[in-house]
C-alpha cells in the first residue's frame, strides 16, 4: 500500500478538529500529522510537519484563511489546500482560491465528499462540493454580458466560449448540440479543444476557470 496521505487540520473550532479528525483516523490511508486553532499556530508549525493536504477553515480568528494559504504555499508550493467552511456565501471561494486553494467543502458535506477531494486535488486537479457547484453554476454569465470575460479569453473562440458557460451549467454534449442547433460530434470537439486550452480535466476545473475570468457574477 502507498504511503498515507498526510493531512494537517487548520480550525479554531477543536470539536469539529475532533470530529474530522476522527473520521480521517478511521482510514489507514489518512494520516493526521498536525493541528492548528489560527492561522498563525498553523503557519508556525508548518517547517516542521511533513504534509500532503491541508484542511484550511476560511474564518478564523488573526489572520484569514486566505491570507494564511497564500503565507503556507509561499513556504511550501506542493501544499495542496482544501477550504472548509459554513458559510455559503461565493465570495469566499473566490478569495480562497485566489490565494492558491485547490478545494472547497462546507463543512456539512458528506464524508464521501471529503474523500474525493482529498483524491482530486493530490492528483493535480481542483474540487468544488457539488452544492457550491451548483450555486456557482446558476450565477454564470454568458459571455455576451461579460467583456471581462471575453478580454481574459482570447485564446477561446466565440463558440467555445459559449460552450464553456453551457458545460459549467452542467449540460450534456447532447443537450449543448441540441440548443445550439449543431452535432454532438462538434461539441464533442469544442469540448476537447476547450480542455485543452484551458489546461482543465473536468468541470469543476472549469467553473474555477471561469470564475477566474469573471465569468461567475458575485
Amino acid at each position: 500500500m502507498e504511503n498515507p496521505c498526510r493531512i494537517i487540520l487548520v480550525d479554531d473550532h477543536s470539536l469539529f478538529r475532533n470530529g474530522l479528525r476522527g473520521l480521517l483516523s478511521a482510514h489507514p490511508e489518512y494520516c493526521v500529522t498536525g493541528e492548528a486553532a489560527s492561522g498563525e499556530e498553523f503557519l508556525a508549525l508548518l517547517p516542521d510537519i511533513d504534509a500532503d493536504v491541508v484542511f484550511m477553515d476560511i474564518s478564523m480568528p488573526g489572520m484569514p484563511g486566505d491570507r494564511t494559504t497564500e503565507r503556507a504555499l509561499e513556504i511550501r508550493p506542493d501544499l495542496k489546500i482544501i477550504t472548509l467552511s459554513m458559510f455559503g456565501d461565493e465570495i469566499y471561494y473566490t478569495r480562497m482560491m485566489a490565494a492558491g486553494a485547490k478545494g472547497f467543502l462546507l463543512k456539512d458535506s458528506d464524508f464521501k465528499e471529503v474523500v474525493d477531494a482529498i483524491a482530486c486535488v493530490r492528483a493535480g486537479g481542483n474540487y468544488i462540493c457539488r452544492e457550491l457547484l451548483t450555486l456557482l453554476s446558476g450565477r454564470l454569465r454568458t459571455p455576451q454580458r461579460s467583456q471581462s470575460f471575453i478580454d481574459g479569453c482570447d485564446e477561446l473562440s466565440a463558440r467555445e466560449q459559449e460552450i464553456l458557460v453551457k458545460v459549467c451549467q452542467g449540460l450534456s454534449n447532447q443537450e449543448i448540440a441540441d440548443e445550439l442547433f449543431i452535432s454532438k460530434r462538434t461539441v464533442d470537439k469544442h469540448r476537447a479543444n476547450i480542455l485543452e486550452k484551458t489546461g482543465c480535466r473536468n468541470t469543476a476545473n472549469l467553473v474555477v476557470y471561469a470564475i477566474k475570468h469573471g465569468l461567475v457574477e458575485i
